[in-house]
């Protein structure tokens, strides 16, 4: 990982947070900065887990399939995604990409790195849920515990979308069985999440 990666990487990571946490502990209505501070420090683990890990699981699956792959931040995605938060309070997670270089990447390699990203969050859902009700945590490791799983859910479902450039548009073209499966999943993570919380805490 060179530079230039490395530094879009954090910015978009750091950025997206802050957007979540805004969202989360709104200072200019109910919150206070030092809300806004501990909401902060939970999105950065919970982005982190989730938009890092998705994003490096799509460079090295293409650099597995013999493509060079590197992650590019979007500047005019970051500026949206903070506006739509001061604003409307909407997360825009379309923060960056990575972009695949490679002439011999075929339709069922692309969707299987397409894949990856999403796969990664609803893994990390996994691990955190089964954390939950290993620890029956409460309090602010409570709360970082169900955002990071909550987010994961909403990254999954979200790059899912069978929209161009998003994730879900390529995993369509490659098979419309394994994106419907993992759609499904992922969205009714988003929509069920409370229930998906007591499913862990009584395992």
């Amino acid at each position: 990982m060179n530079a230039r990666e490395r530094n879009d990487l954090i910015i978009s990571w750091l950025t997206i947070s802050f957007a979540f946490a805004w969202i989360q502990v709104n200072v200019l209505t109910s919150g206070g900065v030092m809300d806004l501070v501990a909401a902060f420090v939970i999105m950065l683990v919970a982005v982190g887990a989730g938009f890092i890990l998705h994003e490096l699981a799509h460079k090295y699956v293409a650099i597995h399939y013999g493509a060079h792959a590197e992650f590019r931040m979007w500047r005019e995605g970051l500026i949206f995604a903070i506006i739509l938060a001061f604003t409307i309070g909407i997360v825009f997670a379309a923060p960056g990409a990575v972009y695949v270089m490679g002439r011999s990447i075929t339709t069922r390699q692309n969707g299987i790195i397409s894949l990856a990203g999403p796969v990664t969050n609803l893994a990390i859902v996994l691990a955190f849920g089964m954390l939950y009700g290993l620890l029956n945590p409460a309090g602010f490791l409570k709360a970082l515990i169900a955002y990071t799983m909550q987010i994961n859910f909403f990254l999954a479902a979200f790059n899912m979308l069978p929209i161009f450039p998003l994730d879900g548009s390529k995993v369509f073209a490659w098979n419309k069985g394994i994106w419907l499966v993992t759609i499904a999943i992922a969205a009714a993570g988003v929509i069920f999440f409370n229930d998906v919380l007591a499913l862990f805490s009584m395992a």
